[in-house]
């Protein structure tokens, strides 16, 4: 559920971005628009949020995004929508960089609330208790010098 929620706000956010962008800079139907908001959002989903995101941070998932976005918007836009190239690169730009603005936000909200361990883990292992079987203690013997170099010089 976790997951449908967090996929709901990605396509909120690109769906808003590219329809106020694409209909100033093309002549994109709504249809054409909302299927390259799915795709677009899917595909980033899985490989900016779900794979570079919790290994990377959310800066160089942001970076990422913001360069999927713009090869997919600019690529799928070339399918579906006949316009002039510099209209589509341009459009394509200036959608990444609204929507991977948006993203890093929304990295956030993936990284507190979805990306997070299940609730059942923290009913038994809460991060006190975690990071408390971590601690260890090293025991050793150590020798007394004082008492050795006493003994030496006795004999």
């Amino acid at each position: 559920m976790r997951h449908v929620t967090a996929l709901g706000i990605k396509l909120a956010l690109t769906a808003t971005v590219l329809f106020s962008i694409l209909t100033i800079f093309s002549t994109a139907l709504f249809s054409e628009i909302t299927l390259i908001s799915l795709v677009i959002t899917l595909a980033t989903y899985v490989i900016g949020d779900l794979f570079i995101l919790p290994r990377f941070g959310n800066l160089i998932a942001s970076i990422a995004d913001f360069v999927m976005f713009t090869a997919g918007i600019w690529l799928l836009s070339q399918f579906f929508v006949q316009e002039a190239q510099t209209n589509l690169i341009i459009a394509s730009l200036i959608a990444a960089i609204a929507i991977a603005l948006g993203e890093a936000l929304f990295h956030a909200y993936m990284e507190n609330r979805v990306l997070t361990r299940h609730q059942d883990q923290d009913r038994y292992f809460n991060d006190d208790s975690v990071a408390l079987n971590r601690l260890q203690t090293e025991f050793a013997e150590e020798e007394d010098i004082y008492h050795l170099k006493k003994h030496d010089n006795n004999e």
